[in-house]
C-alpha cells in the first residue's frame, strides 16, 4: 500500500473525540428527532422490530434495537452468520497471514494481540463480515461451543468502511478489538470484534467493564472462559453503531465457506460448513 495523504489524514483524524461526541449525542434524548430521518435514509425495515418505532428513546435505543422473535431464523448445522452484514473478505489463512482488501494482508498474531494463540490458527480459515450503521447490530454465537477466554485489545477506533479498508494497512489490528475463544467439538474458534468510529464501546456480560477500559486508555485485559457454554444463535454482545466482526477458524475444521465476497448475509444463515457437526 502506497503513502498517500488519505494515510496521512487518517493518522490526525481525532477518532476519539469524534466518538465520543457523536456518541453522547446518539445516547441523548434529543437524537430521538433524528430516527426518522436514519429510518429512511438507511433503509431499515420497521416490520423487524420489536417494538414501535414511538417507543425508541435515542438513536443509540435504535442502533441496538432487538428484533421480533423468529425474523432470523437459525441454520441447525454449520456455522451460521453472527451478525447482519457483508462479507468483505474470506479463505485460508496463509500462515498467519490474513487479506484486509486485495494486495493488502495483515498479522493474525496482531489481530489475536498473542503469537501463541495465533499459531493455533496457523493455516486455518477465516471469514470477515462488515457492519454498515443500517444493519442489525447484536452479536451472536456462530456455532456451539465452550467459552475458554477472552482478550480485550485497546487501539485506535479508525472506520472500518471500505475507505478505511483501502488506506489504513493493518486496519484491523490498530482498531481496538474483544476476542472471545471458543472450543467446539469441531475445533478450535475466534470471535474478534472490532471497534470503531463511533463505536468505541463493545458490550459484553462477561466483559462488563469494556467501556471503562475504553474511557480511560486501561492497558489490554484478558479472562477466562470458565467453561460457559454457548449455543449457536445466543446473544455474544452488541456494538453501539456498526463495525466489523472476524471468525477465525484452526487448520482443518471448515469443509467450505458457502457464502463469497460482496454478499450480504443475514444472522442465523448457514455460511461454511463443517467437517465434522456432531453436537457439543
Amino acid at each position: 500500500m502506497k503513502p498517500s495523504w488519505h494515510r496521512f489524514a487518517f493518522c490526525l483524524l481525532p477518532e476519539r473525540l469524534i466518538t465520543r461526541v457523536v456518541g453522547a449525542f446518539a445516547r441523548s434524548r434529543l437524537s430521538r428527532v433524528a430516527i426518522p430521518w436514519f429510518v429512511r435514509h438507511f433503509g431499515i425495515d420497521l416490520e423487524e422490530l420489536d417494538r414501535p418505532l414511538s417507543e425508541f428513546t435515542s438513536l443509540l435505543d435504535l442502533f441496538i434495537r432487538r428484533l421480533r422473535q423468529g425474523v432470523r431464523p437459525i441454520h441447525p448445522e454449520g456455522v451460521i452468520s453472527p451478525v447482519d452484514g457483508t462479507v468483505r473478505a474470506l479463505g485460508r489463512i496463509e500462515g498467519e497471514r490474513l487479506l484486509q482488501v486485495k494486495g493488502v494482508h495483515y498479522s493474525l498474531a496482531r489481530l489475536l494481540g498473542s503469537r501463541e494463540d495465533a499459531a493455533l490458527f496457523a493455516d486455518g480459515h477465516y471469514i470477515t463480515l462488515y457492519l454498515s450503521p443500517r444493519d442489525y447490530h447484536r452479536i451472536h454465537v456462530p456455532l456451539d461451543g465452550v467459552m475458554v477466554g477472552w482478550r480485550y485489545i485497546p487501539g485506535r477506533l479508525f472506520p472500518v468502511n471500505a475507505w478505511g479498508m483501502h488506506h489504513v494497512q493493518g486496519l484491523f489490528t490498530k482498531n481496538e478489538r474483544m476476542v472471545t475463544f471458543v472450543r467446539t467439538v469441531a475445533g478450535r474458534m475466534a470471535v474478534v470484534k472490532v471497534g470503531a468510529t463511533i463505536v468505541g464501546s463493545i458490550r459484553t456480560d462477561y466483559a462488563p467493564n469494556l467501556e471503562r477500559a475504553w474511557r480511560r486508555g486501561l492497558p489490554m485485559m484478558e479472562g477466562r472462559g470458565d467453561g460457559r457454554l454457548l449455543r449457536r444463535g445466543m446473544e455474544l454482545g452488541r456494538f453501539e453503531f456498526g463495525s466489523t466482526v472476524i471468525l477465525v477458524f484452526e487448520a482443518g475444521m471448515l469443509e467450505s465457506f458457502v457464502v463469497a465476497p460482496g454478499e450480504a448475509v443475514r444472522m442465523g444463515q448457514l455460511i461454511a460448513t463443517l467437517r465434522s457437526c456432531l453436537p457439543v
